[in-house]
């Protein structure tokens, strides 16, 4: 029987972070370990990697997920370990896992076979408690803005118009639509709240565009807490809430070090999703990452239309990186799923399906290849695959413009990875870079919008409703027209229906509600029946989670 990954990683021989910080040219004093196997980068050591010059940046992104796996966290790790195979010093650079989907549906995020970040259960599980920092300074901003309204309301805030959330990173439906302030008059005001999951937060999304402490703190300056009588915002300056929520991010600031089951570096830092959120780990996670070693493999959430995407427009538009390549993941059973195979039957050869279900792939290429960064498709490899489906894609791919690799890292490793890691070098050095953003600053949000659902999702038409054109147009008065949208989406399907597989055509988007992140400086539009806070499945992957008497904890994957 096949190892699961849990086993993989705890037969694992660790090399204490010291070691694989030394390979980095990182001395101990500028590490703030935690245990033998994981570090935080001090701020010393951040500031010194400043003058260091950058390496190449490649981005790894997918097709739309399917039920059937793409990958692509385990292509990014395996695809770093090969690039250690061929003498190569590269760093991976990937999200934390959220303990969500990790006690949810999709389980831990931290690679898998041969191709993993460990120590596994510590990353899925709490690992430097940077996501309880960040729930924390979001519910501490919540209190402060309850308690003032009940200390007497000196900014006048309309307690119909609180618009910040507190957040939990859990699966917890429940808590989408709750009322507070029940009780006595000491209890507080009687009110309609809500809660988001903490990967969704805005102060994720500070924390990972956020340049340093001073950054942080004039983004968490400008966060919008809620609108006064006059229709004036309060921020979560107003309310004298940024010193303390700045003191409980302070070492959330710092990236994380870890290492592959090769050893090869890995920072692991911030982790919001990429449906309901723009999806990248910290900037300063990259930019260390891009100083330490000649290459960065980094990674961007879910399929190309959301995470790629919101990596190009925000992040890379927000902290100047300019990406040198793109990876882009599928499998041969996602794209015979787009072609209508149900998830029982992928197993069997079916080169009809494939040619039915390959088209949102090439849709993805040319997303990517909009923004003028140059294209490797890989396949990440499964047995049940066949020559002859392997063959029509790379056939398919090279017809495109694209190189193709097979990539067998889940099974062999970083040894699986050589193929894909010599295309992708020699993309770097033979294929040029023209990175440019989709859309210009200067224009409408409306028009924002417009542009990514007809580029980049192929969408005929948006469909705005009354309640979303009035916040815009508030929003644009407000002096926030000129910021990038970050689109709420499901990530099953280009368009805003999960049902619609493969490329649809002619269909509309509809965008239910907009509002402004200020802090982390984007406006995030809400589409179709997208929700911020997700719930867990009838059998939710907790149910298979243990630990035994001498702590080994099984059923994580």
């Amino acid at each position: 029987m096949a190892k699961t990954d849990i086993e993989i990683a705890q037969e694992a021989e660790l090399w204490p972070i010291r070691k694989v910080a030394e390979g980095l040219g990182i001395q101990e004093e500028e590490l703030e370990c935690f245990g033998k196997y994981k570090a935080k980068l001090s701020e010393e050591l951040l500031e010194r990697l400043q003058d260091e010059p950058d390496g190449k940046l490649v981005l790894v992104t997918a097709i739309n997920p399917t039920p059937a796996g793409e990958g692509k966290t385990t292509t990014s790790i395996g695809l770093g370990q090969a690039f250690g195979k061929l003498g190569k010093k590269a760093v991976v650079a990937l999200r934390e896992p959220s303990l969500g989907p990790c006690f949810g549906v999709k389980g831990g995020a931290a690679g898998g076979g041969y191709a993993q970040v460990v120590p596994m259960e510590d990353l899925n599980l709490h690992f430097t408690g940077d996501f309880h920092a960040i729930t924390s300074a979001n519910n501490l901003l919540a209190a402060l803005l309850d308690n003032h309204i009940q200390q007497g309301n000196a900014l006048q805030i309309d307690t119909r118009q609180i618009v910040w959330k507190r957040c939990e990173d859990m699966n917890d439906r429940v808590l989408r639509n709750v009322v507070v302030g029940l009780g006595s008059k000491m209890d507080g005001v009687v009110r309609e709240d809500h809660f988001v999951i903490t990967v969704a937060s805005e102060i994720m999304a500070i924390l990972c565009l956020a340049e340093d402490m001073k950054d942080l703190k004039e983004r968490l300056s400008r966060i919008i807490v809620a609108y006064n009588y006059a229709g004036e915002p309060v921020t979560a300056g107003d309310l004298q809430a940024v010193g303390s929520m700045a003191a409980l991010l302070k070492d959330a600031m710092k990236p994380n070090l870890v290492q592959t089951l090769e050893h090869t570096p890995a920072l692991v830092h911030g982790g919001p999703f990429a449906n309901i959120a723009h999806g990248c780990n910290s900037v300063r996670c990259t930019r260390a990452a891009l100083k330490m070693a000649d290459y960065c493999i980094t990674e961007a959430g879910f399929g190309a239309d959301l995470g790629a995407e919101k990596f190009f427009d925000i992040k890379c538009r927000m902290a100047g990186l300019q990406p040198d390549a793109v990876v882009l993941v599928a499998t041969v059973r996602a794209l015979k799923y787009n072609g209508g195979v149900a998830k029982a039957d992928l197993n069997q050869e079916d080169l009809e399906a494939l040619k039915r279900g390959i088209v949102n792939l090439e849709k993805h290429i040319e997303n990517v290849q909009k923004y003028g960064v140059p294209v490797v498709v890989t396949l990440n490899a499964f047995a049940t695959d066949t020559e002859a489906e392997i063959a029509f894609v790379r056939d398919f791919c090279v017809a495109r413009g694209c190189e193709f690799a097979l990539s067998e890292v889940w099974e062999k490793g970083g040894e699986g990875g050589i193929a894909l890691a010599r295309k992708v070098l020699a993309t770097l050095e033979e294929k040029g870079s023209h990175f440019h953003v989709l859309y210009e600053e200067d224009l409408s949000l409306e028009e924002k919008v417009e542009t990514i659902a007809g580029e980049i999702y192929g969408a005929a038409h948006v469909n705005f409703t009354p309640a979303a054109t009035r916040q815009m147009q508030k929003l644009t008065e407000l002096g926030f027209g000129r910021l990038p949208v970050c689109m709420a989406k499901n990530q099953y399907s280009l368009s805003d229906n999960p049902k619609m597989l493969g490329r649809p055509v002619g269909f509309e988007i509809t965008v239910r509600e907009v509002y402004v992140s200020a802090g982390a400086g984007f406006v995030v539009v809400l589409t179709g029946d997208v929700v911020t806070m997700p719930g867990l499945p009838k059998q939710p992957a907790a149910y298979r989670i243990d630990v035994d008497e001498k702590g080994v904890i099984t059923g994580l994957f």
